[in-house]
């Protein structure tokens, strides 16, 4: 056996790092909102709701408390009464439907007068290093009026209705890591339930969630009184929280290389224990097995209005019509069958089939996998810091890694460097324009590492191998973030987009997918090539529900009976 043994190792960043394929990912065991939610439930977290003083016209404050076995954090939660034309979920909006702050621990009533008078004004507020995060929400007008109105009258909301929306509120911004005077990062670090990454934003979604759920009932039971119905459990249990996300998310990867390396490495590590795996036993097939099928009738469910998604969710559908097709011929118990099964997926299926089926063989490996979660997090404080003594013959090589395919590209052809990124002025948000038809080349962003590393490229011809780097960047300053970036590579190798992000095809919804496919998202809904809509929670137990039975596998639809 030893002898034929396949050297299995992590697919390669040439592969992996390529837009078309970031922007195929799916959600898998490493998702942050299933790393969250197994560990609420395997330390058996409690779950309060200590205030909810809400009146009849639906104003007012709640305060959900979920308390783990060294701390706890509380949802701090402000309903309003919002005049339909201030309803806007543009980041430059004033004014919002329900506004949240995470607090650390449990607020005091003095606390709450305080987070009263700065949180429902959000970025203009001000907020102490005892909130962890910021956000707000609007809700889904039709959506709500017609629950408030089918609950009032004792009835039920219509199922259809329900499932074309599939939230009842979207937040239109979750702030963390010490923004508008909120605790930092570092400073929660070293608390393990918050050491995965974006823990505390998934905890405020998923509290926030209940809280929708519990304002609903409460203004249909305001509105029909003692004849008005609760929300039945299997219709909660569909609804999550919309999110619409923008080019601002967009600039992420690639101004977090470390991080993002993080990420994929974890998943990449993932997918290679899998395929090492030398034989599959019946368990691990039947999950395998369900979590396909349900995956089936999840796709089977996705629609898009964007024509490239629809492309994309055809194509899906085929791959899975022909990965049925192959499986019925596949003997799990011959040598390697992840392995094998994934050599046939890279032949036959499209990037969106390939890397679903990446995220299924990770299914029943929880022992293989889950633990990767401690590895997502950037723990490298001061690995930014440029290495002055390096040859130049050794940042050459790292260059020529990452980027010695944009050296080919033609940068004098006004397609290859058609667009750029952008601070908008009144936004104060990351945007991308149109180089040649804009005047914004002067406030360009540094977020074309490929044009950039090109550049440092040509500039680093004729300088001796055993020059330094120092030597180097005292004569071109210019190029100091692209050897920065290049050096971090050696630890980081996932942590270069291997494409053109300034090309007049590029697609920005491939960053925003990557990103949100590690929330957790599915159902991706991008309406342009800038922002996509996604839905978060949808299908996970309430906190009174959740336990070790129920806390991981919700993201996939239950199969009717």
């Amino acid at each position: 056996m030893s002898s034929s043994r396949p050297h299995i190792t992590r697919r390669p960043p040439s592969m992996v790092m390529r837009l078309e394929r970031l922007g195929s990912l799916h959600q898998c065991r490493l998702s942050f909102m299933r790393i969250l939610m197994r560990r609420m439930a395997e330390e058996h977290w409690h779950f309060s709701r200590p205030v909810f003083d809400i009146d009849d016209t639906g104003v007012g404050c709640a305060v959900y408390t979920a308390k783990g076995p060294n701390r706890s954090y509380s949802l701090v939660a402000f309903a309003h009464d919002l005049p339909a034309e201030l309803r806007s979920d543009r980041v430059i909006a004033e004014a919002w439907d329900a506004t949240f702050t995470m607090f650390d621990g449990v607020p005091t009533a003095g606390d709450i007068a305080r987070l009263k008078q700065n949180v429902p004004l959000q970025e203009a507020g001000r907020v102490s290093e005892s909130e962890l995060s910021l956000s707000r929400a609007n809700r889904s007008v039709r959506l709500w009026e017609h629950v408030v109105s089918a609950l009032a009258a004792g009835k039920q909301p219509d199922t259809h209705t329900i499932e074309q929306v599939g939230y009842l509120m979207r937040t239109t911004a979750v702030y963390g890591s010490g923004k508008f005077g909120a605790a930092d990062r570092d400073t929660l670090s070293n608390r393990a339930e918050l050491h995965p990454p974006f823990q505390l934003e998934m905890l405020s979604v998923y509290l926030t969630r209940t809280f929708v759920r519990d304002l609903i009932e409460h203004a249909a039971e305001a509105k029909g009184g003692t004849k008005a119905a609760k929300l039945d459990k299997s219709l909660a249990r569909g609804l999550g929280i919309g999110n619409s996300t923008g080019l601002g998310m967009a600039p992420f990867v690639v101004n977090h290389p470390v991080l993002f390396n993080n990420w994929i490495m974890a998943r990449e590590e993932a997918i290679c224990r899998a395929r090492s795996v030398i034989s599959a036993s019946d368990e691990a097939v039947q999950i395998f097995s369900d979590r396909l099928k349900r995956s089936a009738l999840s796709v089977s469910k996705w629609t898009s209005e964007h024509p490239i998604q629809i492309q994309k969710i055809d194509a899906l559908r085929d791959d899975l019509r022909r990965l049925y097709k192959h499986i019925e011929q596949i003997d799990f118990a011959n040598a390697y069958p992840w392995n094998q099964l994934m050599i046939w997926a890279e032949a036959n299926l499209s990037s969106e089939g390939q890397e679903l089926l990446a995220s299924l063989i990770l299914e029943p490996y929880p022992e293989l996998v889950d633990g990767l979660a401690d590895c997502m997090a950037d723990d490298g404080a001061g690995v930014s810091s440029i290495d002055g003594a390096m040859p130049i013959g050794d940042v050459k090589n790292l260059l020529e890694t990452c980027f010695g395919w944009a050296a080919e590209l033609d940068w004098q052809d006004p397609k290859t460097c058609a667009r750029a990124w952008y601070v908008s002025e009144e936004k104060l948000e990351p945007r991308l324009g149109e180089r040649f038809e804009e005047p914004i080349a002067d406030y360009e962003q540094p977020l074309a590492p490929a044009r950039d590393a090109s550049l440092a490229i040509s500039d680093l011809q004729g300088w001796a191998p055993t020059d330094t780097v120092s030597d180097f960047l005292f004569r071109h300053p210019e190029h100091r973030h692209t050897v920065r970036r290049a050096q971090l590579s050696r630890i980081a190798p996932y942590g270069e987009i291997r494409d053109n992000t300034i090309s007049h095809d590029v697609l920005p919804i491939d960053m925003l997918r990557a990103k949100l496919s590690f929330f957790g998202a599915t159902h991706f809904d991008p309406r342009s090539d800038r922002w996509v809509r996604i839905c978060m929670f949808a299908g996970a137990p309430y906190p009174e529900e959740l336990s070790t039975q129920n806390a991981d596998d919700w993201v996939y639809p239950a199969m009717a009976p």
